[in-house]
C-alpha cells in the first residue's frame, strides 16, 4: 500500500459528481482532516468521472492519493429509505470489478457518524444513465445492492487505470440513498428525500477520515 514520508498515511482524494453533493461535503466537519486531501467534483457520468480522477492523481501532491467515491445513489433493494447508506464491497461496470478496502472499518464509521441511519453493504454497480423499472430489477438479480454513475468509473481509473501504482492503492465508495424501490424519484416526496440525504452526506467525513487514518493498520 502506498503511503507518505515517515509512513505517514497517503493523501487522500474524496471524489463526488454534483455541486450539491460537494456542497455538502464542504460544509461537513473539517476536524481530523488528513493534512493533504482534496475534495473533487467530477461532473457526471462515468466518462467525466475517468477523466477528471485520472488528471487529479497526476498531480505530485496527489502522488498514492487513496481514493473514495461517495455522493448520491439509487438503491435497488425493496426496504431501502432515502438517507440509507451503501458501503461498496466491490465496484462493477462492463470493464469488471474492483474491490474496495477497509469495508468493515468503514461501515462501523459511518454508524457512528450518523446514528440511526441503515448501512448496507455489497456491490455498488455503474451505470452510463439513470436506471429505472425492469433494469432495476435485473441489475438487483445481478447481485448488485446500489447503481450510480460514477463510483464505478471512480475506482477503476484509480486501481486500474494507474498501473503499477493503481494496483496497490486503496479504494472505497460510499453512497447515500436518494432514490429507492418505494421512493422512486418520480414520485412526491422527492424533495423530502433529497434534503434528508443532504443531511447524511454532511455528515460523513469524519468517517473517511477515519477509514483513511486506518489505511497504516493491518488490513482485516
Amino acid at each position: 500500500m502506498a503511503s507518505g514520508p515517515a509512513g505517514t498515511p497517503p493523501p487522500l482524494l474524496i471524489a463526488c459528481a454534483l455541486r450539491i453533493e460537494r456542497t455538502a461535503l464542504r460544509s461537513g466537519r473539517d476536524r481530523g482532516a488528513p493534512e493533504r486531501y482534496e475534495v473533487l467534483r467530477t461532473g457526471m457520468g462515468p466518462r467525466a468521472a475517468e477523466r477528471a480522477v485520472g488528471r487529479a492523481l497526476e498531480q505530485p501532491q496527489l502522488l498514492g492519493a487513496a481514493v473514495l467515491a461517495t455522493g448520491f445513489c439509487a438503491g435497488l433493494l425493496p426496504g431501502m429509505s432515502p438517507g440509507d447508506l451503501i458501503v461498496a464491497e466491490e465496484t462493477r461496470d462492463p470493464r469488471g470489478t474492483v474491490a474496495c478496502a477497509g469495508t468493515a472499518l468503514l461501515a462501523e464509521a459511518l454508524a457512528r457518524a450518523v446514528p440511526g441511519r441503515t448501512v448496507h453493504l455489497g456491490a455498488l454497480t455503474g451505470s452510463d444513465h439513470v436506471v429505472r423499472g425492469q433494469e432495476r430489477a435485473q441489475l438487483r438479480a445481478a447481485g448488485a445492492i446500489g447503481v450510480d454513475m460514477e463510483s464505478a468509473a471512480t475506482l477503476w481509473t484509480a486501481a486500474r487505470g494507474g498501473g503499477a501504482a493503481g494496483a496497490d492503492r486503496p479504494v472505497a465508495a460510499v453512497r447515500v440513498i436518494v432514490d429507492a424501490p418505494e421512493h422512486e424519484l418520480v414520485r412526491i416526496g422527492t424533495v423530502r428525500g433529497g434534503i434528508s440525504a443532504f443531511r447524511v452526506l454532511r455528515a460523513l467525513l469524519p468517517a473517511f477520515y477515519d477509514w483513511h487514518r486506518s489505511l497504516l493498520l493491518p488490513r482485516r
